[in-house]
């Protein structure tokens, strides 16, 4: 397609000139795009309203409304970024060889990353921002239900550029909706683009994987677990699950499954299952911890513990102790972020070592899966690849490295 080559062909040109740009004019562009979002954020806010109007998927709300909250909360993040000290040219490590070569491991950007995601037009300022501060381009496939948004958004960020003599092309949001392209985005670019990030939902993940001859960087669904350990506190379990679960079930970090300990289903299980109904929540549990409710509750099922609710609802299992705990995560999980409640050092090690959790954690709600919360300023996402990068891929995650070697003369006998 015509309308997509020209883009990548533009995104080449682009980061060639980025190459060149150094890191004061970066965060220049970063700056002015944040004055600019200050400024516009009315018109921000109109755009969104027309969005949220004809949104049909209406579990998508939440992630699609931009406020003036909000649009704080961007603004804070793109200083974050801007702060940061760019990665490129980052020395990793350096060595001498007997034959005199001097070898360097430095870090260098990655090229062109698409990013094809939904319903958050936040995603389009982190990203944009993300990208150029690690000195890659970018070209953005914002979800149909947040099109004004991720329009106006995506125009300030290009202007921003401009505006401080950075080619605009160094982002380029695709502005056309037929769906045909993001299939052929996937197929035909992999010569202009170098890797594909998708953030979205179960559905966009697999298409993306299923079509993609561009490497791609992302996780398929938050299966997020908490192990409540016997050896625990009850205030502490009952708070992290609470926050975990409520504060926003819509996002990929909330706990889908809760995993107790059967010594402490009476002690520590029901005060927390009475607390998650009492904020809310559908629980459905097991046979073992409805006995305590008088069978009363809703029992899970085999689908259930597979199940990223994204909603009010949680699964809730008893199990054996932290070997059990381990073994249902690896067998249900997505390897996104998984925690245990306990104050045994020695069941946390476990813990940590036994799950393929790409974020691990202990006694910490798993709604910190995110790459504000670890620092990062932003996230382009959370990867669950095995591979690297792993868990929120922020500015050094979307980095490459190459080797320097320098030598005088020296060749090899």
């Amino acid at each position: 397609m015509k309308y997509l080559n020209e883009i990548g062909i533009n995104s080449k040109k682009a980061f060639q000139d980025l190459s060149r740009i150094n890191e004061k004019r970066i965060n220049s562009v970063l700056e002015s795009f944040n004055k600019s979002l200050l400024r516009n954020k009315r018109k921000i806010i109109r755009e969104n309203i027309k969005d949220v109007k004809n949104v049909k998927r209406k579990h998508l709300v939440d992630r699609l409304i931009i406020n003036e909250k909000r649009i704080e909360g961007i603004r804070d993040s793109l200083n974050k970024i801007k702060n940061f000290k760019s990665p490129i040219g980052k020395v990793l490590k350096s060595w001498n060889r007997p034959n005199g070569l001097k070898i360097k491991k430095v870090m260098t950007s990655i090229g062109v990353i698409g990013v094809i995601y939904e319903s958050r037009p936040n995603v389009t300022a982190d990203v944009a921002a993300l990208c150029l501060k690690s000195g890659n381009c970018s070209i953005l496939r914002g979800g149909s239900e947040a099109f004004n948004s991720n329009k106006l958004i995506a125009n300030i960020f290009r202007n921003s550029l401009t505006k401080n003599g950075v080619n605009k092309n160094c982002m380029q949001f695709i502005e056309k909706k037929n769906r045909k392209l993001v299939k052929y985005l996937l197929s035909n670019m992999s010569k202009y683009i170098d890797v594909i990030v998708p953030r979205g939902g179960k559905s966009l993940v697999e298409k993306v994987q299923k079509f993609s001859r561009v490497p791609t960087i992302g996780h398929l669904e938050g299966m997020c677990h908490i192990y409540v350990n016997k050896n625990s506190n009850i205030n502490m379990a009952s708070k992290v699950i609470l926050n975990a679960k409520m504060r926003r079930t819509s996002i990929c970090g909330a706990v889908e499954t809760i995993l107790i300990d059967d010594k402490v289903i009476k002690s520590h299980g029901v005060p927390i299952i009475n607390k998650l109904v009492s904020a809310g929540c559908l629980v459905l549990v097991d046979k073992k911890i409805n006995r305590m409710f008088n069978n009363k509750l809703k029992i899970a099922k085999e689908i259930d513990w597979r199940t990223e609710y994204l909603d009010a609802k949680v699964s809730i299992k008893s199990v054996s102790g932290v070997d059990e705990a381990i073994s249902h995560i690896i067998k249900y999980g997505t390897m996104h972020t998984d925690s245990v409640i306990t104050y045994n050092k020695k069941i946390a090690k476990k813990f940590l070592n036994g799950v393929n959790s790409s974020i691990a954690m202990v006694n910490a709600s798993t709604q910190f899966a995110d790459g504000g919360e670890f620092g990062f300023g932003g996230e382009i996402g959370i990867s669950t690849n095995k591979l690297p990068p792993r868990g929120p891929v922020g500015i050094d995650q979307l980095t490459s490295y190459k080797y320097e070697v320098i030598g005088k003369g020296t060749v090899r006998s």
